[in-house]
């Protein structure tokens, strides 16, 4: 028996290593345990880790706050993880209710003119003196500049390298309150908890739910199955077959009620340009 626990990542090499022993003919049972903190893995309906992320990004956010109040015109900025999809932002920003700003990797944004993230931000602070901004990691990189090179890069896994966009938020936020708003008090506090986040013991609901995940792949191995995800669909818990849920992906609806709850909450704008 062998069991992959990971991400979408090391389950498509999962379905490498399964494909090899089928090839082989030999009686090994391959099962993916589904976890990731990103909840990026399509079909089911969440992976291991994500709950306590979510928790653990709502100190981060709740820390923000206190520091934008803390100042005047000041701005809390948060950047959590997710590369491709920005669950994490989205429910943390849901859980905590004091975010100003969700910015995600499936709804573009852009920082100048009307609609534009300064626009809302400059009146944000002028109603209450401060705001918070969670944006996740994997957001505005088509409008943060780079170079030729840094366009070619790629990691490890063959993909691109993303520009760190908290850093390059930071530094934008300042320049715009200096170039329109010069001599006035401003205050940018960045916030990035990436590591605290990943590196914190799981919370109740996420060991409750590793525990099922555990049960049942070993279940399912010994009633002979082999190359299949275990995890819930709709509440219920399924085997999947790994390269269907190897090759799916988890992005953020932003046509459904949960982002329609983050607009009522943030009052944010839908950063859709006009003329």
């Amino acid at each position: 028996m062998v069991y992959i626990i990971g991400g979408d990542g090391t389950l498509r090499g999962a379905v490498k290593i399964f494909n090899e022993i089928q090839r082989r003919k030999l009686n090994v049972a391959v099962v993916g345990i589904p976890k990731t903190v990103d909840n990026d893995v399509g079909i089911i309906d969440r992976s291991f880790g994500f709950q306590t992320a979510v928790e653990m990004a709502q100190e981060a956010i709740s820390a923000a706050h206190v520091e934008a109040e803390s100042a005047p015109n000041g701005i809390g900025l948060v950047k959590l993880m997710g590369r491709h999809s920005g669950h994490i932002a989205l429910d943390a920003t849901l859980s905590s209710c004091d975010v100003d700003c969700c910015l995600i990797p499936e709804n573009k944004f852009y920082l100048e003119g009307k609609g534009g993230l300064f626009e809302f931000l400059g009146i944000r602070l002028k109603e209450h003196g401060h705001a918070v901004v969670v944006v996740a990691e994997g957001a505005g990189q088509d409008i943060i500049p780079r170079s030729d090179s840094e366009k070619q890069k790629t990691d490890e896994s063959g993909n691109p390298v993303f520009l760190d966009v908290g850093v390059w938020l930071n530094s934008e936020l300042k320049r715009w309150w200096e170039r329109d708003h010069k001599g006035e008090l401003f205050t940018v506090k960045y916030i990035d908890p990436t590591y605290m986040i990943r590196a914190v013991t799981a919370n109740a609901t996420d060991n409750l739910y590793c525990t099922l995940l555990a049960h049942s792949a070993i279940h399912g191995i010994m009633a002979g199955y082999t190359g299949f995800v275990t995890g819930p669909i709709n509440g219920n818990y399924a085997y999947i077959p790994m390269e269907d849920v190897a090759q799916a992906k988890s992005p953020v609806g932003t046509k459904d009620h949960k982002w329609a709850w983050v607009r009522s909450i943030t009052a944010q704008p839908d950063f859709q340009f006009t003329t």
